[in-house]
Parts: C-alpha cells; sequence; structure tokens
C-alpha cells in the first residue's frame, strides 16, 4: 500500500511538473478563467439604463411635458433626439442612434381633461428582442405612473364640488390599488451578479476536461505511455496519478473565482462556501471522467482540444447559464437533465444569490455524484482497455 501511494506520488509530481512547463497548459490555466472573469463581469451585460430615446410632442401641452419629465427623471432613459415629423423617426432606429421612440399623439390633453383614453405610442427597435422586451416594460410602467397620477388628480378635482356642497368631507367610493413590487435575491436585477458564479461552473468545466484529455494524449505523442506501462505502475495507479491533479487545480480555480466574484465584482455570497468546494468535488468526477474518455478517442493534443470544446459548448448552452432552461423546447428541456454541468450551475446560484443549503440541493448534488462516479468509472474502464 505504501509502494502504492510513493508511485502515484511521483506521477503526481510528474504531471505537476509537465503541465507548469508546457507553456500551453499553462496558457489554459491562466487564460480561460481571467478571459471569462474579465467579459462576464465587465463586457457582457444585459442591463438595459439610460437607452437612447427619441421623444416626438405632436401636442404641445403641459400634459405632454410632464410626462417627457417623467421620462427623464428615469434612469432607464436618455432622450437624444426631438423628431418632428414621421419621416424621421426610421432613419433614426436604422441607423441605430435611438432604441426608442415615444410619440405623443395630436390631442393628448385633450382627451386627459375628457376623460377619455389618450394614447401615447412606444416604438422598440426589435432587434435584439430581449433588451425590446425590458425597455418597452420600462416605458409602460412610466406611463402607467404617469396614468395614475392623473388619475389621483382627476379624483381630487371631482371631490372639490361634491365636498363644497356637503359642506363637509366627503368618502371616496372610488377603489385604488396600489402595487410595490420587490425583487428577492438580486434587487438590482444586476446582470453581473447573475452571470459571474456561471464563470465558476464553465472555468472548471473546461480547464480540468481539457486539461486531462491533453495530458494523457502527449503520452502518447512523445512515446512515454509506453515506457509506463513497462514500470511497476498499474493502471489504476497512473489513472489516479493523472487525475488528482487536474482535481487540484480545478478546486484552486474555484478559489480564485469565489474571491475575484467576492472581492472584484462584489457578487453576495449568501450560501456556505464548504458546501461550495465540495459540490465541486462532485462536479469534478464528472469533468474528470469526460477528460479521461476524450483522452481515450483522441490522438493527439490538438484532437483532445477540439473534442473538450466540442463537448463544452453544447453542455455551457444547455446548462442555464446564458438562457433559461424553462424558455428552451420541451424536447430539449428532457436533454438537459443528462448535462452535468446543469446541477452544478443551480447549486452555484443556488448558494451565491439565494443562500439555499443541503435540504434545497440535495437533488442536484446526488444527480452530480452519481453522474460522476459513472461517467468516471465507465471512462477509467475504456482508458483501462486501451492501455491491455
Amino acid at each position: 500500500m505504501i509502494a502504492m501511494w510513493e508511485r502515484i506520488r511521483e506521477i503526481l509530481r510528474k504531471e505537476f511538473s509537465q503541465t507548469l512547463r508546457d507553456p500551453r497548459r499553462r496558457a489554459l490555466l491562466i487564460g480561460p478563467p481571467l478571459m471569462q472573469l474579465i467579459l462576464f463581469g465587465y463586457a457582457v451585460n444585459l442591463d438595459v439604463e439610460r437607452t437612447r430615446t427619441a421623444w416626438m410632442d405632436q401636442d404641445r401641452t403641459v400634459e405632454s411635458r410632464q410626462l417627457l419629465a417623467a421620462f427623464d427623471g428615469s434612469n432607464y432613459f436618455r432622450v437624444v433626439a426631438a423628431p418632428e415629423r414621421e419621416e424621421e423617426i426610421e432613419p433614426l432606429i436604422d441607423h441605430g442612434k435611438v432604441q426608442a421612440v415615444i410619440r405623443i399623439l395630436p390631442g393628448f390633453a385633450r382627451d386627459i381633461h375628457r376623460g377619455n383614453t389618450a394614447s401615447v405610442q412606444i416604438l422598440v427597435d426589435g432587434t435584439n428582442s430581449n433588451t425590446a422586451s425590458i425597455i418597452s416594460g420600462y416605458a409602460s410602467r412610466i406611463v402607467a405612473s404617469y396614468a395614475a397620477g392623473v388619475l389621483a388628480a382627476q379624483k381630487n378635482t371631482q371631490l372639490v364640488p361634491r365636498t363644497t356642497a356637503a359642506g363637509g368631507p366627503v368618502a371616496s367610493l372610488i377603489p385604488t390599488l396600489s402595487v410595490q413590487p420587490r425583487v428577492w435575491f438580486n434587487p438590482d436585477l444586476s446582470s453581473r451578479v447573475y452571470f459571474v458564479p456561471g464563470v465558476i461552473v464553465n472555468i472548471i468545466a473546461l480547464v480540468t476536461i481539457m486539461l486531462t484529455s491533453m495530458s494523457i494524449v502527449s503520452e502518447k505523442e512523445i512515446g512515454t505511455m509506453e515506457q509506463l506501462m513497462v514500470t511497476p505502475i498499474r493502471p489504476i495507479e497512473l489513472v489516479l496519478g493523472k487525475l488528482l491533479p487536474f482535481a487540484a487545480i480545478g478546486i484552486f480555480e474555484t478559489a480564485f473565482v469565489v474571491v475575484a466574484a467576492l472581492f472584484i465584482f462584489g457578487t453576495p455570497m449568501r450560501g456556505s462556501l464548504l458546501l461550495l468546494f465540495f459540490c465541486a468535488l462532485l462536479f469534478l468526477l464528472s469533468t474528470l471522467g469526460i477528460g479521461l474518455f476524450i483522452s481515450t478517442i483522441s490522438r493527439t493534443q490538438q484532437q483532445a482540444m477540439m473534442s473538450s470544446f466540442f463537448f463544452f459548448m453544447p453542455a455551457m448552452l444547455l446548462s442555464g447559464f446564458a438562457f433559461p432552461i424553462r424558455n428552451m423546447p420541451e424536447t430539449v428541456q428532457y436533454i438537459t437533465y443528462l448535462n452535468p454541468v446543469r446541477y452544478f450551475m443551480q447549486i452555484v446560484r443556488g448558494l451565491f444569490l439565494k443562500g439555499v443549503g443541503i435540504e434545497a440541493l440535495w437533488q442536484e448534488m446526488a444527480a452530480l455524484a452519481v453522474f460522476g462516479i459513472a461517467i468516471l468509472w465507465l471512462s477509467a474502464l475504456r482508458f483501462h482497455k486501451r492501455l491491455d
């Protein structure tokens, strides 16, 4: 037993030395984490703020200017153009100078005073459907708030004659409805808070799969695999010696991104760090097993790298990282249950944003354990057969 662990220790030392010495592997250790942190921490931003807006006022009354003031006072809109004619609207949207056009139709103030329906036309650039939906919602909310203020003012105006005639206060029988929305877990609706925890999942998956597959394939390329086979090292010792270094690297990458998320991007961590690292170990069973499997079907490091990307991209897209799984077609939703990345993504976001514990995550943890053990065991069997 002691001799076995001594042989594994020597393989570990060799793997760490070879990984840190190889420029391509060093780039994989540093490049993906930094790139994803910069992209999803700073560059990728789905928040809609200061939307470039054109204001077309065809009524030019006090009421229309009050509505304009409501849009100007919002952080979501910035009026940058004031077209006079309809022909001026299309070029503004076509050339991307504005994302929305708010059009006040003639008779706006007259309809308000008469109690009729006063129309406000909202034109939105729908090139990006998600952004267009958000902009339309924000604009409608501002108009609805303005309408509620107008309704309250009209109600007070109607009460004045009745109060005077009655010689005292008159109760209002007009019902009112107050909406007070409250957003849990991400009150500021910041996309950074949503994306940065998911980067942990992507980095562990990408780095460990690629490094594991390339490490074993490199032994075939340089011809040292045959030399290892004639040594007293047994296949199980070789597998452990090859996989354990990259498990350690995966934990290190997790710690690196967690520190960056907490202290650089200010992402809240409401759950248990120990539970996060334990779940990361469960996830590593799957990624290391996939890397080991890729090494058995690849002959060169380039093939291993391409195969890793071939697995990683669909797995990431079907994990709920950028697109909600519930919005996918029903058939695709069933396919995502076979994706280990999905479960770890739910665990990480649950721990970071919701602060939930094992009682809420035990199903995802059980799925990770089952997938991890099965994938690693089957990959190890295939690797053992290839060695034989």
